[in-house]
């Protein structure tokens, strides 16, 4: 089916952008796939936030968490720092400022570089031992240490790591088994990152959200839930497909989509309005390279109205 996409596979040659493979689908059904190589299972780097967000709203379902819940609830800690400067404690924020990354760190906790050198084991302790800088709640920052107490509250709040609460309420049913997804060094699901599946696996979850978490004849994740994840909770100040806000885990973009968005081009964007997937995986840091190509060779060719 590549000579479908001549257009996109022309303009990623021509940029030099490193882009593996790519899947089309409408309504449902593919329209067009090209793969450079073989399409096999790749850490999707932060669109493992987007799949932490499913598990947040099937716990809220379940009424096991909040969104008014803090993380003084689940962790308690001898040695959490002074609140400064009228700032409250780490211990008061709660998990609707962890969803839309609005924590108050000016240097957000927790970044792959920081996570492999890091000493301490348990990685709540460390993330809740640094005192805010600012009022939470008020202002974006990208942060996958917010995602990773995400994960942590859950963890506490469900009594399962987020990879054994979503198996058999999310993965399962979209038929993605046997998922590698790595961990802190306590055997907490690293959330923010970290979740190996297939760019196919990762239409499927697409076609899971544009279809508001209804799959196979089920509602697998509350649709209420979906809607409110991938609509802005916070404004963003990026360039290009960066500034057009955030949801919970989600950013949204040009065009009237959304998506999930990993390091170096895994992408999954939704489309609603066109009833469309575009999932990409990539090894590539010019991203909005690859967003233009999508916006300027896929949209207009194959996403009909």
């Amino acid at each position: 089916m590549s000579e479908q996409l001549k257009g996109f596979i022309h303009t990623i040659t021509e940029q030099q952008l490193n882009v593996f493979s790519i899947r089309i689908l409408q309504k449902g059904h593919l329209l067009a796939h090209w793969d450079r190589y073989k399409d096999q299972r790749r850490v999707q780097h932060s669109i493992s936030k987007s799949f932490t967000c499913m598990a947040v709203g099937l716990a809220l379902e379940e009424g096991l968490i909040h969104l008014d819940a803090t993380l003084g609830d689940y962790f308690s800690y001898d040695h959490a720092p002074v609140a400064q400067r009228n700032l409250p404690s780490p211990q008061e924020l709660r998990l609707r400022d962890l969803l839309r990354m609005t924590s108050g760190h000016d240097s957000p906790p927790l970044w792959a570089d920081e996570r492999a050198s890091l000493t301490e084991k348990d990685w709540a302790k460390y993330y809740m031992s640094l005192p805010l800088d600012r009022v939470p709640g008020e202002q974006f920052t990208y942060s996958s240490g917010d995602t990773f107490m995400i994960s942590a509250m859950l963890q506490a709040a469900t009594g399962q790591t987020v990879k054994d609460y979503l198996t058999p309420r999310l993965f399962d049913p979209l038929g993605i088994h046997d998922v590698e997804w790595e961990t802190s060094p306590l055997g907490v699901t690293l959330g923010c990152a970290g979740l190996w599946i297939s760019n196919e696996e990762l239409s499927r979850f697409g076609q899971l959200l544009l279809q508001e978490g209804f799959w196979e004849g089920r509602q697998i994740v509350p649709a209420d839930w979906i809607r409110q994840a991938t609509s802005q909770q916070i404004e963003t100040t990026g360039d290009g497909d960066w500034g057009k806000g955030y949801g919970y885990q989600f950013w949204m973009c040009s065009h009237d989509a959304y998506r999930a968005d990993g390091a170096y081009g895994q992408l999954c964007i939704i489309i609603p309005s066109k009833e469309a997937v575009i999932c990409i995986n990539s090894e590539e840091e010019n991203m909005q390279g690859i967003l233009n190509a999508v916006w300027n060779e896929v949209l207009p060719l194959y996403i009909q109205g």
